[in-house]
């Protein structure tokens, strides 16, 4: 029985505060405002009950009548904080000076509105004037109006602290959408510079073959049939390169300094270079090794590049790192792995690099794979790629 109350209890504050979620933030407001108004009816008059009918003391209407003017005079604080006040002030004095024995209630409720409304520089005036109209009135003791202005401050720091907070969030958002989408756009234009160099060397070759059967066609025609079979073939692997890359490339047109693209060829030395540097790194390939299209060669080559940075940035004491190169019928498989003491998973998967691969990889028509750690006992990270490979390439 006392779980199902529990639950039920549970169950009924979390519907009050979905409830509460779903209210406009200016209901809110009225709502909270006229539980103030209620709040300091009800204990002015509280406090009114032991003097009303009293000898000396006024007819009950008039405290009455004031202690509800007070209360309401709440509802407009947010307007005008300082003149609610002093206007409950004067209020509270004059029900001293006519023995009604005021509690104070609006006038103290006041205070902690306006400290929590206004900075410091007018709160505080106003506390020490609250101060001395309700201790010499002998309305109400010092600490409970100190205490009042205390408590507005603190929720008034609070509130700008979690404001601050918010806006950082904010902040740091946009600046992370910014940052990622110069990344992208700095991966596209990396990617539009080495496909350039792929399709002006194929051009080029058409371009001479063309020139070449040209000249060789009545003398030589056997001469020129091969030459054209040459110029269809670079035609043929410059269309497949442009299919896969059309997506994500956009003509920059800067005319930069064009380096030529790297292949897999290259990436024993990449390796080398890597292990002299003091990185336990080894280097493996299975299959039958030949040579893939240019725009693939280039993303294995960035994979292994990417994956043996990420082991220098992220990895902590690696004790072996190996890069492995599977050459199947069909398809590359590129593995880059170490043991390391696992980073966080933001380190690796928040950075550029590995967004830039997964573009680089989903644009070349292949899959790439994170895994961490690998296995869970012995930790490490695991960067798996998968690229077509067509069988009619020569070797």
């Amino acid at each position: 029985m006392k779980a199902r109350v529990g639950w039920s209890a549970g169950s009924g504050g979390q519907a009050i505060a979905a409830a509460w979620q779903r209210v406009s933030s200016g209901q809110r407001d009225q709502l909270i405002d006229l539980g103030l108004v209620g709040s300091a009816v009800g204990l002015e008059i509280g406090f009114l009950s032991d003097s009303l009918g009293a000898p000396g003391s006024p007819p009950p209407a008039i405290p009455i009548a004031l202690s509800v003017l007070a209360g309401l005079l709440l509802w407009f604080h947010r307007r005008s904080p300082l003149g609610v006040l002093l206007a409950l002030l004067l209020i509270e004095g004059f029900l001293a000076a006519i023995n009604a024995y005021p509690g104070g209630a609006p006038a103290v409720i006041a205070l902690g509105l306006l400290s929590l409304q206004e900075e410091r520089r007018r709160s505080v005036p106003a506390l020490v004037v609250s101060a001395i109209v309700l201790q010499v009135g002998s309305i109400s003791s010092l600490p409970v109006p100190v205490l009042a202005w205390a408590v507005g401050v603190y929720l008034q720091t609070r509130q700008r602290y979690v404001a601050t907070l918010a806006e950082r969030a904010e902040q740091l958002e946009r600046e992370r959408e910014q940052r990622d989408q110069l990344a992208a756009q700095a991966e596209r234009t990396a990617i539009a510079r080495e496909l350039h160099d792929i399709v002006a060397h194929s051009v080029t070759v058409m371009l001479l073959g063309v020139r070449g059967a040209r000249d060789s066609v009545r003398r030589d025609p056997d001469l020129a049939e091969e030459a054209l079979r040459r110029v269809e073939k670079s035609g043929e692997e410059s269309m497949a390169e442009l299919r896969r890359m059309l997506l994500v490339l956009r003509n920059q047109g800067d005319g930069a300094a064009l380096a030529p693209a790297p292949t897999l060829d290259q990436v024993p030395d990449l390796v080398a270079r890597h292990r002299e540097a003091g990185m336990p790194v080894t280097l493996s390939r299975t299959g039958s090794i030949r040579a893939a299209p240019p725009g693939i060669e280039l993303t294995a080559y960035r994979i292994v590049q990417e994956g043996l940075t990420n082991v220098l940035r992220h990895a902590h004491s690696p004790s072996q790192v190996s890069v492995h190169i599977g050459y199947g019928d069909e398809r590359l498989e590129v593995v880059v792995q170490d043991d390391g003491r696992v980073a966080p998973a933001s380190a690796w998967e928040g950075g550029h690099g590995l967004r830039g691969l997964h573009e680089r990889v989903s644009a070349a028509g292949g899959e790439l794979a994170t895994q961490s750690p690998v296995p869970p006992s012995i930790g490490g990270f695991r960067l798996t790629a998968q690229l077509p490979r067509p069988k009619d390439q020569t070797p």
